[in-house]
């Protein structure tokens, strides 16, 4: 993850002469958050950060990256293993490919260890793809809890509210996400502030 991830996101928020109160009425997030995760204060989890990209109408990778690579991006294991963050829900993650800013999907590979990872359902646009490379998880999508191992699977519409629960002491998985395009690039609307 990029020290410079708050900064972008305020700097297209701001391109957009959004306040960070059109950025949380938009995404559903508290203004406080949002300004938390501008600042630096918290590194927030994939999903928030894929509707926060949603929202200004940008790719994820675009938040994450300033180089573009338009073709071919290799990741060193060494370097995924070492750039690992920590997320405020407690598993740790590494956007893969992360200098290609246009692409059609999103790599990440996750860790995640029993009793550190705060429960909490997610949705996003798109759809999304799991591997699991190392120890177990229950992954529920809907109503239904799928236990995996290694080298089990899982593809799922992502709107579905989904979370996972690591059985063993750690779980260690790959997921890749596509987002939804936007159609048209957001538009400002005239909203009152929640109080």
């Amino acid at each position: 993850m990029t020290p410079n991830l708050g900064p972008r996101i305020r700097r297209t928020r701001r391109r957009l002469g959004w306040t960070l109160q059109q950025l949380a009425e938009k995404t559903g997030f508290t203004r406080s958050l949002i300004s938390k995760i501008e600042t630096g204060k918290t590194v927030p989890p994939v999903a928030t950060l894929m509707k926060i990209a949603a929202a200004l109408g940008v790719p994820v990778a675009n938040l994450l990256e300033d180089d573009d690579a338009p073709t071919t991006v290799q990741t060193p294991a060494a370097s995924s293993r070492r750039d690992m963050v920590r997320s405020d829900k407690g598993y740790h993650f590494r956007m893969l490919a992360s200098k290609r800013a246009e692409k059609m999907m999103q790599p990440i590979l996750f860790d995640a260890e029993r009793g550190k990872i705060t429960p909490q359902t997610m949705t996003h646009a798109g759809e999304e793809f799991i591997y699991v490379i190392d120890g177990r998880m229950k992954y529920r999508v809907g109503d239904i809890t799928h236990e995996l191992g290694p080298g089990d699977s899982l593809y799922f519409d992502a709107e579905q509210p989904h979370e996972l629960e690591p059985i063993t002491k750690r779980v260690r998985f790959l997921a890749i996400f596509t987002e939804a395009t936007p159609t048209t690039s957001p538009s400002l609307t005239t909203s009152t502030a929640k109080k």
